[in-house]
């Protein structure tokens, strides 16, 4: 069974490009897969059939396994058993009728208006720390991308004098937009700190750590939560929060899903429209509190 999982991996490599994440990920699941059978005496991929797939999926229902976890892992077996069904290695497919459980989508935490200026407002102006992390906080909720997408720019990924950014997503690529706010925070740190970060030509990192060298998620998540404390945010704050609270505000404030499905690179529009929620319970609230009987 190892032997085709192997395989498998080689061939999301090199012929569908996948990310080393996706891959990792993939691997991850199917070993445990291959644990589980080879625990229960099965070692060969063609012994495996629906009622053996089922079992595994009860087994990691009783173990109380998370159902996104779930999910993922009935998608990775999926992958594996259409692959091997494609390239004539197993005569049928056995997790054709395999079904994920229903994942119930959680609101994501989202910073209220009013707590994102706050926290905008923290970082020190006067020197270049604070300017650079005003930089990233301003870019980070003005375009609503992903930390690690953000640590990934180059300096060629900025264009000011037309007002974007081309963020780098795995293989793909978008454009997005930034406003006047974000763009004065930008051409301040280009100016006044990134070069005491680091030397001419040394980096094309749009970014970096204080020592001139490429920002971790970990570094970045560390400079974020101390903003949050001294804005007096309660609720535990991380920093795909500020990529939520983008999609919610765009969406409060008339933006198109399209759009915002653009800006944030979703593939699928329903992950976006989970943001129009928050208008939903934001008019709820103004009902409750201004009608007469509510």
């Amino acid at each position: 069974m190892d032997i085709e999982i192997r395989e498998f991996i080689t061939y999301l490599h090199n012929r569908k490009r996948t990310s080393h994440n996706t891959e990792v990920s993939y691997q991850r699941d199917l070993k445990k897969m291959a644990v589980y059978f080879a625990d229960r005496g099965i070692y060969d991929i063609r012994d495996v059939g629906e009622l053996e797939l089922e079992g595994y999926l009860s087994y990691m229902e009783r173990g109380q396994f998370a159902s996104s976890t779930i999910s993922r892992n009935v998608a990775s077996i999926r992958a594996l058993f259409q692959y091997l069904y494609q390239e004539n290695r197993i005569g049928r497919d056995p997790s054709l009728e395999l079904k994920p459980p229903k994942v119930e989508k959680r609101m994501p935490e989202i910073l209220t208006v009013d707590e994102v200026d706050r926290l905008l407002k923290q970082p020190d102006l006067n020197t270049p720390k604070g300017i650079r992390d005003s930089a990233m906080l301003e870019l980070l909720y003005a375009t609503g991308m992903r930390v690690s997408e953000l640590l990934r720019l180059n300096l060629e990924d900025l264009n000011l004098r037309l007002g974007y950014v081309v963020c780098h997503d795995e293989d793909k690529e978008r454009v997005i937009p930034i406003g006047n706010v974000c763009k004065t925070a930008m051409e301040k740190y280009l100016k006044e700190a990134r070069g005491k970060f680091v030397k001419e030509n040394e980096t094309e990192s749009l970014f970096t750590n204080c020592s001139g060298k490429s920002m971790s998620r970990q570094g970045f998540w560390k400079v974020l939560k101390g903003y949050a404390e001294e804005a007096g945010i309660q609720h535990d704050i991380t920093p795909h929060t500020l990529r939520h609270s983008f999609a919610a505000h765009m969406l409060q404030n008339g933006a198109d899903v399209k759009s915002v499905q653009e800006m944030l690179g979703h593939s699928d529009i329903s992950t976006t429209q989970v943001y129009l929620n928050f208008g939903v319970a934001k008019m709820r609230d103004v009902y409750m509190k201004a009608h007469p009987r509510h």
